[in-house]
């Protein structure tokens, strides 16, 4: 399946880019992110989360093909 990433803040910085097309064998977003932090090591040092259809996901999703994006923890004001 192609998955389309985007990346954004302190994410960008590990992984060089702010998006990204990858070609994955997996089905949820638990398989996204064993590529991912294969991938990009420094990802294991830093907390995010992951959404799918501008939802945040958990691991257990399944992935539908949709854009996904990797966010860090932000604060409002």
């Amino acid at each position: 399946m192609q998955i389309e990433l985007k990346y954004f803040g302190p994410l960008t910085e590990i992984t060089r880019c702010d998006s990204e097309s990858i070609d994955l064998e997996g089905s949820t977003v638990e398989h996204l992110l064993e590529h991912l932090e294969e991938k990009y090591p420094g990802l294991l040092e830093r907390k995010f989360r992951v959404a799918q259809k501008q939802e945040f996901v958990g691991n257990e999703a399944p992935l539908s093909g949709d854009e996904i994006a990797l966010l860090p923890p932000f604060s409002g004001g």
